[in-house]
């Protein structure tokens, strides 16, 4: 079988800002892939494509993680017809959507202005495509901006287009610089025709530069093949990568290699599915844990790996990854990785642990740079995860814990960095809801990453430092509230906040309420099931949290944000499956004994709320988070503890299973699988 066959990469992609049933892109790279490349249906810079639109502005490069968190380095490539246009309001071409192939490798677009068609097949750091017009006419190759500054030159005697761009929303040193190269064949430009536009005004030319700018490439044929390379050190290394990721090779080898690298990855788990909609929607799941993180290091002439830091705008040496939220990802990405990953894993796990050495903190939401968006720091419990599971070597582990103990201690000037409330924390044993919001999630995550520290410190043979973290890994019970059974935050003096309610969101909790918020205790279920007066009293709770109409207050946000309504409209109580604090609510049953109360519900909510459409989450999919929750779930297992190198037990719901090459059956087990299993 070919798995790429059954991947939708547009799974989750029929999303608008106010309500999102994944905020997906049909994203075309390979895995892990530097640059990634999408269709561009609409001039929103953000909210770019959407898969029922019937307008096409272009190919995008780009490096988007979120539309939350917003692209970087991004170009549109367009093929256009005369009269050339600047803006996605006027370049636009019709599409009939139906024509459009958007595989993992490959995609392909037909425009009716132009009469043309617009492939392409990606590279590690670039792409091969072809633009092939119907007719012999005035036919351009036109590449645009999006948002910031843009240089683009074309270099007769390179046959070459030489763009740059400092198009970025933050968390970058002032000379960021993204770098690309379009490579044409000998003979397949007319130099003398190539335009420049600015705005309204077009003029012959072959360099501009500006924010608002195009640059429109005429072509001699009606067929013809562009390479096209990426770097964040220079141009001189986009051409290294460009060279010996594409060098002579035809479009159709590249579109080749693209596949059966996909295949490769995709075949890492086989399944027998009850269904064609599982099937489709397990592989289509699958291809989505593999986009994020990206690689954003570069092979120089040495062969050497180097990458260019985003904090002080240096060149270092060794892999470098971004693009990833940990506040999400810990949670299913990386123990999938620790999994099917494994080489791959221990890169990511060094480059973390490389961004203290270079600047001073370990991360929390990377996009090229830091943008800390979310709270606390959990990439502590990814750090942890593969320190267990011996991924990470004594090396490593000691610059991990020394960058861990700082953030643990210290505030940071620039929030971005570090746990926010650390100091407060550390001297009250709870973060205060008068000195930072979302104060409840602060402490909880808090207490989880101090019992990360505690397993870390315990691997090196720090035992004074084990003993004082697991004694702060408990400080979750400072803020339970007996009376109604729920983490509520306090001030500075020890007072609840008087004005509480159950379905308030926001203020004291990060994006949700008391009910999504009240269970983040992965570390130590069984000391949270002692507060509610034993595991029994714990499991009525969650059988309350399904039971309890999906209602809503805001109670900070000004305006109700898109997580409430899709709560709401999921309908399985207040478990928020739509978001990644609820994820573990369903297991908390069989992390405390009873397997086939968390069967019943993941199974419900696999069926009700997944699929391969288009509209196929229930809410933001967040970097393969919420796709591996689906693949863990239909195996029928799940990773409740990251740190803990085990997993507790679900219900398989597939016929059977092939890990890593190795049939895999869930249900031969009681309630906790040992990681040794895999």
């Amino acid at each position: 079988m070919k798995y790429c066959d059954y991947v939708n990469t547009k799974q989750g992609s029929a999303s608008v800002h106010r309500f999102s049933n994944g905020n997906t892109l049909p994203l075309v790279q390979l895995p892990f892939g530097m640059a990634a490349f999408c269709p561009q249906t609409s001039d929103n810079i953000r909210w770019y494509y959407h898969p029922d639109n019937r307008s096409f502005e272009g190919i995008r490069l780009t490096h988007q993680p979120s539309p939350w968190i917003a692209d970087y380095g991004a170009v549109v490539f367009m093929p256009q017809s005369s009269p050339v246009r600047l803006g996605g309001g006027a370049r636009w071409s019709g599409i009939r959507p139906a024509d459009a192939v958007l595989k993992p490798y490959y995609l392909k677009y037909r425009l009716l202005r132009s009469r043309s068609d617009f492939e392409l097949a990606p590279t590690v750091r670039g792409a091969k495509a072809v633009i092939r017009f119907d007719d012999n006419g005035e036919n351009y190759f036109s590449v645009h901006t999006v948002q910031g500054n843009y240089s683009f030159e074309y270099k007769k005697d390179k046959n070459s287009l030489y763009i740059t761009t400092d198009n970025c929303d933050g968390g970058v040193h002032k000379d960021f610089c993204e770098y690309v190269i379009v490579r044409f064949p000998e003979g397949a430009v007319d130099v003398d025709s190539v335009l420049i536009q600015n705005d309204d005004e077009t003029a012959n030319g072959l360099k501009i530069s500006g924010k608002n700018i195009a640059l429109h490439i005429r072509l001699n044929n009606k067929e013809t093949e562009v390479a096209i390379s990426t770097s964040y050190i220079s141009f001189e290394q986009a051409e290294l990568s460009l060279d010996k990721e594409i060098g002579t090779k035809s479009f159709v080898e590249i579109k080749n290699e693209a596949e059966k690298i996909w295949e490769k990855y995709l075949s890492r788990i086989e399944i027998e599915a009850k269904d064609e909609k599982q099937l489709k929607t397990f592989y289509s799941c699958m291809y989505r844990a593999f986009l994020y993180p990206h690689r954003c290091s570069e092979i120089n002439a040495d062969g050497k790996e180097i990458h260019y830091c985003p904090q002080d705008g240096k060149i270092y040496d060794g892999a470098r990854f971004t693009d990833n939220g940990f506040w999400d990802t810990y949670r299913t990405v990386y123990p999938f990785f620790s999994i099917v990953a494994k080489d791959e894993l221990k890169e990511m796990l060094e480059s973390f642990i490389r961004e203290y050495k270079e600047c001073g903190w370990l991360p929390r939401w990377l996009s090229i740079g830091e943008h800390g968006c979310m709270p606390s720091t959990l990439i502590d419990a990814v750090i942890c995860d593969g320190a267990v599971k011996g991924l990470v070597s004594k090396e490593y582990l000691e610059i991990a814990l020394e960058g861990m103990l700082k953030h643990s201690t210290t505030d940071s000037e620039d929030k971005r960095f570090g746990r926010n409330g650390a100091e407060a924390y550390c001297k009250l044993g709870y973060v205060p809801y008068d000195l930072e919001k979302e104060s409840v999630n602060l402490t909880e995550d808090a207490a989880y990453g101090d019992w990360c520290i505690a397993e870390i410190a315990k691997l090196l043979g720090k035992n004074e430092i084990e003993k004082e973290y697991r004694e702060r890994a408990n400080n979750y019970k400072n803020l339970f509230d007996v009376e109604t059974g729920f983490m509520r935050a306090k001030d500075s003096n020890g007072n609840f906040r008087p004005d509480f309610s159950p379905i308030g969101w926001g203020r004291d909790y990060t994006e949700g309420s008391a009910w999504q918020n009240s269970f983040a205790v992965p570390h130590d279920i069984e000391g949270l099931a002692e507060l509610y007066g034993g595991r029994d009293k714990l499991m009525a709770k969650i059988d309350e949290l399904f039971a309890t109409t999906p209602d809503y207050i805001d109670n900070a946000y000004g305006c109700e944000i898109h997580e409430m309504t899709e709560m709401a409209a999921a309908d399985f109580g207040q478990c928020a499956i739509s978001n990644q604090p609820s994820f573990h609510i369903p297991y908390i049953y069989s992390a405390l004994g009873n397997v086939e109360k968390s069967a019943y519900w993941v199974e419900k909510l696999c069926e009700g709320a997944f699929s391969y459409e288009d509209d196929g989450f229930p809410g933001d999919e967040d970097n393969g988070t919420m796709a591996i929750w689906y693949i863990f779930s239909v195996l029928g297992f799940y990773p409740f503890c990251p740190g803990k190198p085990e997993f507790v037990k679900g219900k398989k719901q597939v016929k059977k299973s092939v890990i890593n090459g190795t049939e895999f059956d869930a249900d031969k087990f009681d309630n906790i699988i040992s990681y040794r299993e895999f």
